[in-house]
């Protein structure tokens, strides 16, 4: 289930997973879908 949550005057949606954040809710979901919650790739 995607989070939502208001910052700086914006709507934004964030992985229950991970916690990474989007601007827009179908982008959030989909990448929920396929998170594994380990730390995301591009850190890596």
């Amino acid at each position: 289930m995607v989070e939502e949550t208001t910052r700086d005057d914006m709507t934004w949606y964030a992985c229950e997973k991970c916690g990474l954040m989007f601007d827009d809710p179908d982008d959030a979901a989909q990448h929920e879908e396929n998170c594994d919650a380990e730390d995301p790739s591009y850190l890596q």
